[in-house]
């Protein structure tokens, strides 16, 4: 079975063709797909031959020939792609590291341009790790859709400015040119990705007609998402901040949250007042009944053990903001 044929993938990179007769007449195999990391089907059907025995020969042509390709070493799932376009991005961009440093060693690159770097990509190593529904594993899967989540993670999420934006921008276009030139990539998908004018309006606050339109929605919709929406409008809360935030946090007694000074911006701890509204949504939602070692806000938004992924709010807010018709200035971060 399929089931069976991925199980032993790492020791079968292919299946022998085979030939099935029926209402369709057709020859398959299965071969290593890298991009499913797993065995995947492939069909060549026979039916536009009319008589059974041409389908027959027809079909032990293609057997042989088939078979004689896959010992070769060909691949119907790499076709077009080079080999190294499924080197495993983490290896591409550890091989990048080490290419900065020596840079630095040699004298091609000063320090501080050099430290510059390595830090922007700690940046992008800790988003691509935390973000988890990304489902990135081999380099030509860095594409210009991965750059855009990226580069409006470090807008929205973590609130630089659009020069700070532009210059993560800048060094992803040298990254990217780095993997063109060793052929990890076809092209570079920031050529594509524009610069913003310093000062540029991105966001706007929400007038009382939208707040009234979102909170209607939310609550009879999204509850989860909608006490996130209200953490964020009262206690002004950074969303990066919100998602280390656990249920022992919380204090009903005191009506406050305390953020912790290994995830606030400033590196202060501090406490933060909860308002009535706030401690009245979290009762409803039976917040307090959840572990006080819980995240406030888990995987699916709702209190668990797992941590909610570093780009889920912003996510989840864009599917609000078209149910909704709002413009794209309208956004998360916009609450506060």
């Amino acid at each position: 079975s399929e089931k069976e044929l991925l199980s032993c993938k790492s020791i079968v990179p292919f299946t022998i063709p085979k030939l099935h007769k029926g209402k369709s007449w057709y020859v398959d195999f299965f071969a290593y797909d890298p991009a499913k990391d797993g065995l995947r089907r492939k069909k060549y059907m026979l039916n536009r031959y009319k008589s059974n025995k041409e389908r027959e020969t027809m079909a032990a042509i293609i057997i042989t020939n088939l078979y004689q390709r896959l010992l070769a070493g060909w691949n119907p799932f790499t076709q077009g792609k080079r080999t190294r376009q499924y080197t495993e991005l983490s290896v591409v961009l550890d091989r990048y590291e080490n290419y900065i440093t020596g840079s630095v060693q040699k004298g091609v690159l000063k320090g501080k341009t050099a430290n510059d770097y390595l830090s922007r990509l700690r940046k992008l190593k800790k988003f691509l790790s935390e973000t988890g529904t990304v489902g990135i594993k081999y380099v030509y899967q860095f594409d210009k859709m991965v750059l855009m989540d990226f580069l409006d993670y470090l807008m929205f999420d973590n609130e630089v400015s659009a020069a700070t934006r532009n210059n993560y921008r800048t060094w992803l276009s040298t990254l990217c040119t780095w993997m063109k030139e060793r052929m990890y990539i076809n092209e570079n998908p920031v050529e594509s990705i524009h610069m913003l004018r310093e000062g540029e309006k991105f966001r706007e606050a929400l007038p009382a007609a939208a707040l009234k339109r979102l909170g209607n929605y939310l609550k009879s919709s999204n509850p989860p998402f909608y006490l996130a929406c209200l953490m964020e409008y009262y206690t002004f809360i950074r969303p990066n901040e919100l998602r280390y935030i656990k249920i022992g946090d919380i204090s009903i007694k005191e009506q406050t949250v305390f953020v912790s000074p290994e995830v606030s911006k400033n590196r202060k701890g501090q406490y933060v007042a909860l308002n009535d509204v706030l401690i009245r949504e979290m009762i409803r939602q039976h917040i307090f009944d959840y572990p006080s070692g819980e995240y406030l806000f888990g995987e699916d938004i709702r209190p668990g053990s797992s941590q909610i992924y570093v780009n889920r709010f912003r996510l989840e807010w864009k599917k609000t903001r078209l149910a909704l018709r709002f413009p794209e200035t309208y956004q998360f971060y916009s609450l506060k």
